[in-house]
């Protein structure tokens, strides 16, 4: 008996290690996503994977960022990218009505520069 109480005695506790690094900030966050997509190289995969890294986050992205990746599909001459991360911003907004008019508002300048038309003006949102 004692022989069995030495072994529960020192048998090791299951604990958890958890990440002692550095948080990041929301602006650090933004900085880091608009460099992603900022590259000069970057390819159509490499926007994709962002785009989808990035909207599976909890949260929607910041309209520099957004910026900064329809500035990418300009750069690949994507349109359609460019489209389906409007759509995808206005689907990750969810119930909140507000946040996806106020992205087309903060992004208007960048839109008509580039040339990008929303998916209301084309007419798919009603599809």
């Amino acid at each position: 008996m004692f022989f069995l109480n030495s072994i529960i005695k020192w048998s090791p506790v299951a604990s958890r290690c958890y990440s002692h690094g550095k948080v990041e900030t929301d602006e650090e966050f933004d900085a880091r996503w608009v460099t992603y997509f900022s590259k000069p190289d970057i390819d159509g995969w490499e926007l994709r994977k962002g785009m989808n890294t990035l909207i599976g986050y909890d949260l929607v992205p910041e309209p520099k960022v957004l910026d900064s990746a329809l500035r990418a599909c300009r750069r690949l001459n994507d349109l359609a990218s460019a489209i389906r991360i409007l759509e995808a911003v206005k689907d990750k907004a969810g119930p909140h009505k507000d946040i996806y008019p106020y992205l087309i508002q903060e992004l208007q300048p960048t839109l008509a520069e580039l040339g990008i038309s929303t998916p209301e003006e084309l007419g798919i949102d009603k599809l």
